[in-house]
């Protein structure tokens, strides 16, 4: 039949429609990319980033002769608090000086704020997308309000609404704040004095020199997009969410090198996660030895989709599970979990005072 050159060219150029009419059809729609950030979005927080950078990170400016150190807790949600009534319950009895709640809520999304949740602050929050550098700028925004908040926040735990705590607040502070022998690669003579005192704190930041796809997310926004300041073998991947000393809070907060480069657009979304490159790069090449390389929240990879991690249901709560979740190769244990769904409230509530937070 297509013996004929004449005829094959007729077919093939008779197919070409057909082929444009279907193949949208059978391949998936590529991801879009979000849209960059805006220029007042910029200009809004490079002031507050100047606040916040000139602020005094010593404790000379509390009137209390003997300050007391306190946790900045950092939610970064698009959705509504699903597990507040759980951490209302972990902030329940705690010690009100001894930690602080800032929320940073999409303004765009459809989200109820539970009244008086755990004492929060709501902050001026900024319109964030998956895949985008504004995740990355609310956490800023978040560190930054902290920062010029309480000269005694000297933790910063970044979480989001999917997080649960796996221990009470009196076993999270005491581990971070107290504690010498909680973080496993801090247990040396140069971290711990002879009386057992802390000398040295570290943030909690999971940071990752090799990844299969690392060349790819580097290349994300170009070959050399990231040239000179971030050379190939600077950059480094890790988890959205970490526990971040007060010194360190100050850097992110005073970055504008690396932040050039970072809040660039990306021309691959599916490759493209800044929020979990712009903070274990910066941290990585600003102060290598500062910080422990892994994080005290817990995610389950396995079986992930679409950059997702696994997503446990109500039927898979169970004390066993807590139990699991807690085990840790890097310290006493991790301290949070995620990723829940809104659902499973019910059962984690059910065993909250018998589980979760008996320690």
């Amino acid at each position: 039949m297509f013996s004929n050159p004449f005829v094959l060219s007729f077919c093939l150029l008779l197919s070409l429609p057909i082929l444009f009419l279907l193949v949208p059809r059978i391949l998936p729609p590529p991801t879009p990319l979000p849209p960059p950030i805006t220029l007042s979005d910029e200009v809004d927080d490079l002031s507050l980033f100047n606040r916040a950078a000139s602020s005094s990170s010593s404790f000379s400016r509390l009137s209390s002769p003997n300050p007391k150190l306190k946790i900045a807790f950092l939610f970064l949600t698009n959705s509504d608090l699903h597990f507040s009534p759980l951490w209302n319950r972990f902030f329940k009895k705690a010690d009100q000086d001894l930690y602080n709640i800032y929320i940073h809520a999409d303004p765009t999304a459809n989200i109820t704020l539970p009244r008086g949740v755990f004492n929060s602050k709501l902050i001026s929050s900024k319109r964030t997308y998956r895949a985008s550098p504004t995740l990355v700028s609310a956490a800023r925004r978040l560190l930054a309000t902290a920062i010029l908040d309480d000269p005694a926040n000297v933790y910063f735990a970044l979480l989001s609404q999917h997080c649960i705590p796996l221990h009470s607040f009196k076993y999270a502070y005491h581990s971070l704040i107290t504690s010498t022998t909680f973080d496993f690669s801090s247990l040396s003579s140069e971290s711990v004095s002879e009386f057992g005192v802390r000398l040295k704190y570290k943030s909690f930041i999971e940071i990752i020199s090799k990844d299969r796809r690392l060349w790819k997310r580097y290349v994300a926004r170009g070959r050399y997009a990231m040239l000179p300041e971030v050379p190939f073998n600077k950059f480094r991947v890790g988890s959205q969410f970490f526990v971040l000393t007060r010194k360190h809070a100050l850097l992110v907060v005073k970055d504008r090198t690396l932040w050039k480069k970072f809040r660039k657009p990306c021309y691959r979304a599916d490759e493209c996660y800044p929020e979990e490159h712009y903070f274990p790069t910066l941290l990585s090449m600003q102060d290598p030895n500062g910080s422990t390389h892994y994080t005290l929240t817990r995610v389950n990879w396995t079986g992930s989709r679409n950059g997702h991690p696994y997503t446990y249901k109500p039927s898979e709560v169970s004390p066993q599970l807590i139990y699991n979740l807690r085990e840790s190769n890097y310290s006493e244990s991790y301290l949070f979990a995620r990723k829940f769904s809104s659902d499973s409230l019910r059962p984690l509530m059910k065993i909250a005072d018998s589980v979760i937070f008996r320690d």
